[in-house]
């Protein structure tokens, strides 16, 4: 077993079923725990946890994805897909820093308040307000997140496309045999 085949056949089809799965999963808690910051706090280390193992999993599969492309023939539909696949490592980058700061702003937000005694009179201290950092980061989640999942269906659009153009027929007959 390596990072490019298992027991003989591609690893990249199944890294590329990990990757579909955990980079909505990631999004879509990046996104719950950003609006609601009581669930950043139950899960706890799990959701940044979740975002480094995302991160991790899709240069993994990138590389078991070259290793594939080197393998098949020249594909105008192959080479596209490639070249998609080598955008999601920023989403992914963005999506686990976006994990990082709606756990971290989960935990602050369980720390007491501060009261206006205790806050600087000076003019900035609007813009650190709790409600403008949280409105930010559930903005921030929404928009990584989005960008992330759309990255991940037009790769997986274009890796099917890729996979299945000559070998698929959409009469519904079929080879009998």
């Amino acid at each position: 077993m390596s990072l490019t085949h298992i027991d003989g056949l591609p690893a990249h089809v199944l890294f590329v079923h990990f990757v579909v799965v955990l980079v909505p999963l990631t999004a879509l808690a990046a996104v719950v725990c950003a609006i609601q910051p009581r669930y950043a706090r139950r899960l706890g280390l799990v959701l940044p946890l979740l975002g480094v193992v995302t991160l991790g999993l899709v240069p993994v599969t990138t590389h078991a994805g070259e290793w594939l492309e080197s393998r098949v023939g020249d594909d105008p539909l192959v080479r596209k897909h490639t070249e998609l696949g080598d955008g999601l490592l920023p989403w992914a980058i963005g999506l686990f820093l976006v994990t990082v700061a709606v756990w971290w702003l989960g935990r602050r937000s369980a720390q007491p308040e501060e009261t206006a005694a205790d806050r600087p009179s000076a003019g900035g201290a609007r813009w650190t307000s709790p409600t403008v950092v949280r409105v930010t980061a559930v903005v921030l989640a929404v928009a990584v997140s989005a960008g992330a999942v759309v990255d991940v269906y037009r790769i997986g659009e274009s890796g099917a496309k890729a996979a299945w153009h000559d070998n698929y027929d959409t009469s519904g007959a079929g080879k009998q045999g």
